[in-house]
């Protein structure tokens, strides 16, 4: 795994602490988990477009979006009791295999 790949993975990790941390903020109006949730969003958005230097842009928004949706989907599972529903999970896990696929067949790294 290239930089830029480590890079879009932590910007996509990021991504699914600020999607969890917007629900602790009350509308941010508490302080602490507001400025947390704010500090992940401009380091995840920060790693992302240095990923996007050599990945392509379709590319690299597909998995960034796609870390944060299955990551936010299955922090829901395990803080806020949301629905562990075998659709719901069978698609989630059709978000993994479309991130995994854009990983594998996407055009060689420019550096």
């Amino acid at each position: 795994m290239t930089t830029p790949w480590i890079c879009l993975f932590v910007a996509g990790c990021l991504e699914v602490v600020w999607a969890l941390g917007i629900k602790y903020t009350d509308g941010f109006s508490k302080p602490v988990p507001s400025l947390i949730t704010v500090g992940a969003m401009i380091a995840s958005v920060w790693l992302l477009a240095i990923a996007l230097k050599s990945i392509p842009v379709g590319t690299g928004y597909a998995v960034w979006v796609g870390i944060g949706a299955v990551g936010a989907a299955i922090g829901g599972v395990i803080l806020f009791e949301e629905s562990k529903s075998l659709p719901r999970i069978a698609c989630i896990l059709l978000i993994v295999a479309g991130v995994v696929g854009l990983k594998l067949f996407s055009e060689p790294d420019i550096a």
